[in-house]
């Protein structure tokens, strides 16, 4: 009887995992993961999409293609354009990136530096994934407008592409241009800065930052600033949108583009501070030159605006205090990161 009721339970079990499984989707399959790659002291791991897991042999694959202008309309534009690694992947000293025939797009190119953790992408927070944002830009009409039957043919006839999408995807699979999205967003994933000298400040090394920058940080930790309540955690952004009153009256109504909800006009994703000494112009404009503007704009309390976070008041800095806080921001400065060949052009 033992025997009868054990394989009536096994029975059971099988049937309720063949249900159970029958609705899951189903998953692409490819070489096993092999992280290459190194979370910063103190990340947590970012999370991976269940149907583009990662492996070396894709992230290899999406370095090449984030550097190959051939993925472009006419042969000229690159991710890597926009997203130089000397400027800590933006488009540096550039207000606004030229893409295709060289025409100008409307905001400043923010960094894909930590991506992998953000639950949203670009200044509006439209597109929901890595791979998303990459397509986006794929496809605009201003940036690399690409046709996708044309990227998906030269693809395939390209016979080193072929073997580089076998070995990343698995054996046999047709290179596309949503493989390649999926490639280039893996490879951006793994482009992870956290070893600044504040870093290693906070990681036990009490000389890495200056007393000025020690100062500096003080006051971007209090709660006088309240700098620290939207660039927040260990990679400098509440993710959130807010608008700082930039202007009376915003011609780019940003995260109010994507949701149409009045109250969301003016306000712009909230950008990592990690490297901002390389990434200048600021805002999702690029129309604050430098740093010393930037700050200059918070010190004031900003414009009058409907929309504008409440915390966005005059603070009364003095010249040293502002001082202080932009020789901290600049400690957040990745030195491994700009000159990492992991990341550079193969």
């Amino acid at each position: 009887m033992l025997n009868i009721h054990v394989k009536q339970g096994l029975t059971l079990l099988i049937c309720l995992l063949s249900v159970l499984f029958a609705g899951c989707p189903t998953v692409e399959t490819g070489p096993a993961i092999e992280p290459d790659y190194v979370l910063p002291t103190g990340f947590p791991q970012f999370p991976i999409p269940s149907d583009n897991p990662i492996n070396a042999e894709k992230i290899d694959l999406g370095r090449r293609l984030f550097y190959d202008t051939r993925l472009s309309s006419d042969n000229t534009i690159a991710c890597a354009n926009c997203h130089k690694q000397e400027f800590a992947f933006t488009d540096g000293g550039m207000q606004v990136s030229r893409g295709v025939d060289r025409e100008l797009g409307n905001r400043n190119s923010p960094t894909v530096v930590n991506s992998g953790y953000a639950p949203s992408l670009f200044f509006d927070g439209r597109a929901p994934s890595i791979e998303e944002q990459a397509f986006g830009a794929f496809t605009n009409p201003i940036e690399m407008r690409a046709d996708v039957a044309v990227i998906d043919k030269f693809l395939m006839n390209d016979s080193a592409y072929v073997a580089h999408f076998s070995r990343a995807f698995g054996t046999g699979s047709v290179p596309s241009s949503k493989m390649a999205m999926k490639a280039i967003a893996t490879f951006i994933r793994t482009v992870l800065s956290g070893n600044s000298r504040y870093d290693q400040y906070i990681h036990g090394n009490k000389s890495a930052l200056n007393p000025s920058e020690l100062r500096g940080m003080n006051l971007f930790f209090d709660y006088r600033t309240q700098c620290a309540t939207c660039h927040s955690g260990y990679n400098f952004t509440d993710n959130e949108f807010h608008s700082t009153g930039l202007f009376t009256h915003y011609y780019d109504k940003g995260r109010h583009d994507f949701t149409r909800n009045p109250v969301d006009v003016g306000k712009f994703k909230t950008p990592t501070l990690r490297n901002i000494a390389l990434t200048d112009p600021y805002m999702h404009d690029g129309h604050l030159a430098t740093l010393e503007e930037t700050l200059d704009h918070y010190n004031q309390g900003g414009k009058q605006f409907i929309n504008k976070d409440p915390r966005i008041l005059p603070l009364k800095l003095t010249q040293e205090e502002k001082n202080d806080l932009i020789a901290f921001l600049q400690s957040l400065t990745d030195e491994e990161l700009i000159h990492n060949p992991k990341f550079g052009k193969k």
